[in-house]
C-alpha cells in the first residue's frame, strides 16, 4: 500500500471520528480534536473545512456543531464559540444606545456580549430574564437592573416561563436586544425553546425599537420554533453580510443593517 493511500485511508477514518465526536457532544474544538487524535490544529482545520462543504459538520470560529433543528448546542459550547465576532457585534450595539436609555435584554451569548459592552454607559434601566446578564450589570455599573420572575434554567441562566413574559408585559422601553438561534431565507426567526419565544415575543411587543444581534452561523441554522419575522425588527446587527434573499427582505421592510467592522 503507497504512502498517499494510507495517507487517505488515516484521513478518512478520522473524519468519521470526527463527525461521531461531535453528534455525541453537540460540539468540539479545535484544540480538542488535535489532542485526541494526535494530529495538528492545521490539520483539523482543513478536515473541518472539507467536512463544513459536505455538510457533515457546521464550521464555527474555533470549532465544529452539528447542525439540528430540535437542539440547541450546549451552553458553555456556545460560550466559546465566534467569541470575537459577538464582542464586534456586541460593541456596534452599544454605539446605538444612549445614557438615560431603557431596555430589555434577552437569553444568549451575544445578548451576553452586547452586556459586557454597555457597561461603560451611564444611567440604563435594564429589564432582563437572563440572570447571567443581571449579575454582570449589578456587578460592574450602577444600572438599575430588574430580572424578571420565573423558573432558572440551570444550564445557562435563564429564566423562563409566563411570569418572565407577564413581567416584560408590564413595561414599555425605548429598546429590545434580542438574540436568535436561527433565520431562516424567508425571513422567519427560529429558535429551539418555546419558552424563551415566548419572552422573545413579548420584547417584541413593548420596545419601541428591536435590535436583532445574531452572527453569520445563524444565517445556516434552522431551529423547529418560530418566533417572528426579521420584518419586526428595527435592525439587524450581524458580523458578515447576510443571505440575498435576507438582505432583500431587510430592505424591502426597511430594516437597518448593521454589519460589525473587522477589527
Amino acid at each position: 500500500m503507497s504512502d498517499g493511500t494510507v495517507e487517505r485511508t488515516g484521513a478518512a477514518a478520522r473524519h468519521s471520528g470526527i463527525v461521531s465526536l461531535v453528534r455525541q457532544r453537540g460540539f468540539m474544538a479545535i484544540e480538542a480534536l488535535a489532542n485526541h487524535f494526535d494530529v495538528t490544529v492545521q490539520t483539523i482545520r482543513r478536515d473541518l473545512n472539507l467536512l463544513s462543504e459536505e455538510g457533515r459538520v457546521l464550521r464555527y470560529h474555533g470549532g465544529a456543531g452539528l447542525p439540528s433543528s430540535v437542539e440547541n448546542i450546549d451552553y458553555t459550547a456556545r460560550q466559546v464559540m465566534n467569541p470575537l465576532e459577538k464582542d464586534r457585534i456586541a460593541r456596534l450595539v452599544a454605539q446605538e444606545i444612549p445614557a438615560h436609555a431603557s431596555l430589555f435584554i434577552n437569553i444568549g451569548t451575544t445578548t451576553e456580549a452586547v452586556a459586557r459592552a454597555l457597561a461603560g454607559h451611564q444611567d440604563l434601566r435594564v429589564i432582563t430574564n437572563n440572570l447571567n446578564v443581571a449579575s454582570m450589570l449589578a456587578r460592574s455599573t450602577d444600572f438599575k437592573v430588574i430580572l424578571t420572575g420565573g423558573t432558572v434554567r440551570n444550564r445557562d441562566g435563564g429564566i423562563v416561563g409566563s411570569a418572565s413574559c407577564d413581567m416584560i408585559g408590564q413595561f414599555r422601553v425605548d429598546f429590545g436586544i434580542i438574540g436568535i438561534s436561527g433565520i431562516d431565507e424567508d425571513g422567519t426567526l427560529l429558535d429551539f425553546d418555546a419558552d424563551e419565544v415566548r419572552a422573545a415575543q413579548a420584547i417584541l411587543r413593548h420596545s419601541r425599537q428591536v435590535f436583532l444581534v445574531a452572527d453569520h452561523t445563524k444565517f445556516a441554522r434552522r431551529p423547529m420554533v418560530r418566533m417572528g419575522s426579521i420584518a419586526e425588527v428595527s435592525a439587524l446587527f450581524t458580523d458578515e453580510p447576510p443571505p440575498p434573499a435576507i438582505a432583500t427582505l431587510l430592505q424591502q421592510h426597511d430594516v437597518a443593517l448593521k454589519i460589525a467592522p473587522a477589527d
